[in-house]
């Protein structure tokens, strides 16, 4: 399924610039009650894009929490409305730097202004206007989608009645940075990213793929690429030295190769700085507001690019504020991508969380 596009005359940055027109594709499955309060705003990683679900359409394209979201599923569609939007400064159909400048006819390329969480936010609660969404029933999201959550607890609080903020951190740590720093330098050293003007011309392949490979080690643990990989050796024979001897070195090079087929390298700079940008600490973290949104927080025991005490912080911040908030640490393996293949295990906290009576918070932080 095509995503949809709902575009508007544009807003004001964080950073004050004015960026319009402005799009953001979308797409919705469900159907929204009378009351216009029971949508559930599912929001992306950092590389994610608006297809969370085919919604169990026979022969669709499944989507990256295909198994948390459909009729009878932990997020019902049968119950819920369920929006997932491509987060500003994207490459999947929402305005990003391979958009065109209406003021030049060409793309933005590094034209475009920064652009902040809180951004994609404002930008998501205009799409929310149009739909008719008047109160959400609830924000979820991982890791950079964590982040988003938290931004819509920030600055709607009185739109949500609740927040599920999974895998990820009120601030990125010096490493996180580091990380992310990595990648960018990678894309901006390839010879084709050319100041990243590269749009008539071949895209900076090569650095792209690099980072994103230094990006996936961040996502997996050491006991997922040991049971997944070993060191076993793939045997292909090749004369050529520096191969991709072991099974776990073709797996990056598979990751990095297909993700430049989806992907424009502009916009992966523009997301990591912003994750990088996004500060929830900044007073006040959060709004006292006693009774507001509940709040669930979930870490992940392997995560160590967003380690489990970055969730707790969260959490205790969430409760400080006055807020009904739990706290679930998930044991797994998987490491950070843990919040995209635990669904067994995060199904029933979701689907509990989502069905319990206001004013239960459940297990407090």
């Amino acid at each position: 399924m095509e995503p949809r596009r709902f575009g508007f005359e544009g807003l004001t940055l964080e950073n004050g610039a004015f960026l319009g027109p402005v799009t953001l594709a979308y797409e919705t499955w469900g159907a929204l009650n009378a009351a216009g309060d029971n949508a559930v705003l599912v929001l992306h990683a950092l590389t994610g894009d608006s297809h969370a679900t085919s919604d169990g359409v026979p022969g669709a394209e499944r989507g990256w929490w295909e198994d948390l979201i459909g009729p009878g599923r932990p997020i019902d569609t049968g119950r819920w409305y369920v929006v997932c939007s491509n987060a500003l400064g994207g490459c999947r159909g929402s305005t990003g730097p391979a958009s065109v400048n209406p003021a030049t006819g060409r793309p933005w390329g590094l034209g475009l202004p920064l652009i902040a969480i809180e951004d994609m936010v404002e930008a998501q609660a205009r799409l929310l206007d149009h739909l008719g969404v008047g109160r959400l029933a609830c924000a979820v999201g991982g890791s950079m989608g964590g982040m988003q959550a938290l931004a819509w607890l920030r600055r709607h609080p009185a739109r949500l009645d609740r927040a599920v903020v999974l895998a990820t951190a009120a601030r990125h740590s010096p490493q996180q940075i580091a990380f992310q720093e990595v990648g960018r330098q990678a894309v901006m050293a390839d010879p084709d990213w050319a100041g990243g003007d590269y749009y008539d011309g071949a895209p900076p392949a090569g650095g792209l793929a690099l980072a994103r490979m230094i990006g996936h080690i961040t996502y997996m643990s050491d006991r997922s690429m040991a049971r997944r990989f070993g060191r076993q050796r793939r045997g292909h024979g090749s004369g050529f030295k520096f191969t991709a001897d072991f099974e776990v070195e073709g797996y990056l090079r598979h990751r990095g190769d297909s993700f430049v087929k989806r992907f424009d390298a502009n916009s992966y700079l523009y997301l990591t700085k912003a994750v990088d940008d996004f500060d929830a600490t900044e007073p006040p973290f959060m709004p006292m507001a006693a009774g507001g949104p509940r709040v669930l927080v979930g870490g992940f025991s392997s995560d160590w690019l967003y380690p489990p005490y970055q969730s707790r912080a969260i959490a205790v911040a969430c409760r400080r504020a006055g807020w009904p908030t739990s706290y679930t640490e998930v044991e797994s393996s998987w490491g950070h991508d843990s919040f995209l293949l635990e669904t067994a295990r995060l199904g029933p906290l979701l689907r509990g969380f989502l069905e319990r009576p206001a004013g239960n918070p459940g297990q407090a932080a």
